[in-house]
């Protein structure tokens, strides 16, 4: 078996070297050709060439797959058409509904209390003595994957029986404060806000960063111009402030929408999406690679997509809109 295993792996790398010794040789000649014929069409053949590889890889790695999955959303396990039934099944089952449910609440409140809580910090700490430290602080959490972000807040949340000691911090803060340990994974709904938490936690400091640089490129001749008018901070903040980087607040409200709707780490690795916790990339993972249903597993995709798309759509057209105003 040893010696079949060797003979199969330097067939595979015989393959893999002829594969590119032929690719290699297509691209030479058709640079060759390219070098003799005119500029024109040199040029366009160079740029092909060039980005053939990544078209290539962006065929194999993206197209294909997309199309493959909206293909599978219309069948069962077995590979056969089944229609809309997929999408029927998602609708009107409970526990689908629950996860679709718990996915709104993650996308309602993670981008707006990241975003306010950001746009806090980003105010306050650009008026403190030790801005850059307090700032490398809160962004902390973004170098931190969301994997080990559930983990260190799973011990955070960690449950002892009352009478044994909590390694919890929380729950040995309400131990401290004369109360009872509580399950704070497991008991639903409040379980969710737990997690939502965990996001919101790691999304405040990215922005923070983003409403920081926008506040500091607000012309200071707006605000001492609002100043001399009569107006407060709070009415310089709200009047002057707030309207000159609202396209940044929509770029960071956008991008934290879509990061939070495709949220799957933070869930898997604290609940796994038991308990009522379970959210769209969650379910579509368990239903297509656990339980084997990969119709049921890409409806589900498909519809995170079609969620996901008019946000970025949105926010290419604010970009688009500041370009041209620039």
């Amino acid at each position: 078996m040893r010696v079949d295993f060797w003979v199969d792996l330097w067939e595979k790398l015989g393959v893999l070297v002829i594969g590119l010794a032929a690719f290699a040789a297509v691209v030479g000649l058709v640079l060759f050709l390219a070098d003799r014929a005119p500029k024109k069409g040199r040029d366009i053949i160079q740029l092909l060439v060039f980005l053939l590889p990544a078209l290539v890889l962006l065929a194999v790695g993206l197209v294909y797959p997309a199309i493959r999955t909206g293909y599978l959303a219309f069948t069962n396990r077995t590979g056969e058409f089944i229609g809309l039934e997929n999408f029927v099944w998602m609708f009107t089952q409970p526990d689908i509904l629950v996860t679709l449910g718990n996915t709104l609440l993650w996308t309602v409140l993670v981008p707006t209390i990241s975003t306010v809580v950001g746009l806090a910090y980003a105010v306050f700490i650009d008026k403190s003595a030790g801005e850059k430290v307090l700032k490398s602080l809160v962004f902390l959490p973004m170098a931190i994957s969301f994997v080990g972000a559930g983990i260190i807040w799973r011990f955070v949340y960690e449950y002892r029986a009352e009478g044994f000691e909590q390694i919890g911090i929380l729950n040995q803060i309400v131990v401290w404060l004369g109360g009872e340990p509580q399950q704070w994974l497991i008991n639903s709904p409040m379980n969710n806000i737990f997690l939502i938490i965990v996001m919101i936690w790691i999304q405040t400091g990215f922005a923070m960063v983003l409403l920081s640089a926008a506040i500091k490129a607000v012309p200071v001749e707006h605000l001492e111009a609002a100043r001399l008018d009569g107006a407060n901070a709070w009415q310089q903040f709200t009047n002057v402030t707030v309207p000159s980087i609202r396209g940044t607040l929509v770029v960071v409200v956008t991008t934290i929408t879509i990061a939070t709707l495709k949220v799957f780490d933070i869930v898997r690795a604290m609940t796994g999406g038991n308990f009522n916790t379970s959210v769209i990339a969650n379910e579509m993972y368990t239903q297509a690679f656990n339980r084997g249903e990969f119709g049921k597993g890409s409806a589900l995709a498909l519809v995170l997509f079609v969620m996901v798309l008019p946000i970025v759509i949105y926010n290419i057209r604010v970009m688009r809109k500041q370009k041209e105003v620039r």
